[in-house]
């Protein structure tokens, strides 16, 4: 975490979480606009939650565990970010800050984990 201070991510993460929220909020109350609304909702708002283990892990490889979840559900968010604009629920320029912060978060996620994996490829 050379870039980010641990409290700086651990705020990010939070806010991105409550971002999603208020996305969800936000959405029409269809069928099709809140199942996947669900969807973005458990998987957005659980990247912080997967910060925060992984911030407490007592171990490197327990580190990465935590991260590597929390990219998956990075991913995931994007996935359903890119569906609720394809199926015309949302317009793109309602989702692309949170589209850009997900990305961000996705590379800042994922240098952290390459650079613990070198560290344990060292040992």
């Amino acid at each position: 975490m050379e870039n980010e201070k641990p409290q700086d991510l651990r705020a990010r993460t939070s806010n991105f979480a409550l971002r999603i929220i208020k996305l969800y909020i936000s959405l029409p109350k269809t069928t099709e606009g809140q199942v996947i609304g669900k969807q973005v909702l458990r998987s957005g708002t659980s990247v912080g939650a997967h910060y925060r283990e992984g911030h407490r892990a007592k171990s490197d490889a327990d580190i990465v565990n935590k991260f590597e979840s929390a990219l998956q559900e990075l991913d995931e968010t994007d996935y359903w970010l890119e569906l609720l604009v394809k199926s015309g629920i949302i317009p793109a320029q309602k989702v692309e800050p949170l589209r850009r912060e997900t990305n961000e978060l996705l590379a800042i996620f994922t240098t952290i984990v390459t650079k613990i994996k070198k560290r344990l490829n060292k040992k």
